[in-house]
């Protein structure tokens, strides 16, 4: 069986004030599988532009989309159409949920499903469209890390191990120092 897509939805992004870390959500994203990186809040076609410089070089196709009216977007996903005519799955990440080990095994995987990461103030609709409120913990902490520990008890072992094909540069595990393969290098000589 095939995957269900899996995107990110980054709520009440503030370019003067977010862009760091929207791109290391976006960066996690897609580095831990999601299929898409849905911003909401105000445009930022810079982050797209460096996620995508970072698809080119590093491999992958993460796709980046602007989600104009987020609560009508996210009412919608679960209720009508998460892009297929049917209704999807959405998760939210909050340190207000539930714990997150114990309720993935709950979670729907026949249908796209989408994770919910909020900016600085969620909107009160978010805990009720959700179908799941979860939380890494039940103490402030960051949106990014949050992210990650899901992702990787989402895809289970190995699943941050990922790798992209089409990988220009690849960057080889070492104890002490970098080691990167430039792949386009190595054709050229």
């Amino acid at each position: 069986m095939t995957a269900s897509p899996l995107s990110v939805l980054r709520l009440g992004y503030r370019k003067g004030r977010d862009p760091r870390i929207t791109t290391h959500l976006a960066l996690v994203s897609r580095a831990l599988g999601a299929d898409r990186f849905l911003l909401a809040g105000d445009e930022d076609s810079d982050l797209f532009s460096n996620v995508e410089s970072v698809n080119q070089r590093f491999g992958g196709s993460m796709e980046c989309e602007y989600i104009k009216g987020s609560m009508g977007w996210l009412k919608r996903f679960v209720e009508e159409d998460a892009g297929d005519g049917e209704p999807g799955v959405a998760v939210h990440l909050t340190m207000y949920g539930e714990p997150y080990r114990e309720v993935i095994p709950r979670i729907r995987r026949d249908r796209p499903v989408v994770l919910v990461v909020g900016g600085a103030k969620v909107p009160g609709d978010v805990f009720q469209h959700a179908q799941y409120n979860v939380a890494v913990g039940n103490q402030p902490h960051s949106e990014v890390a949050a992210l990650a520990l899901f992702m990787e008890a989402w895809f289970g072992e190995g699943g941050s191990e990922r790798h992209f094909p089409d990988a220009r540069l690849i960057i080889e595990p070492s104890a002490r120092g970098k080691s990167v393969i430039d792949k386009q290098r190595l054709e050229e000589e």
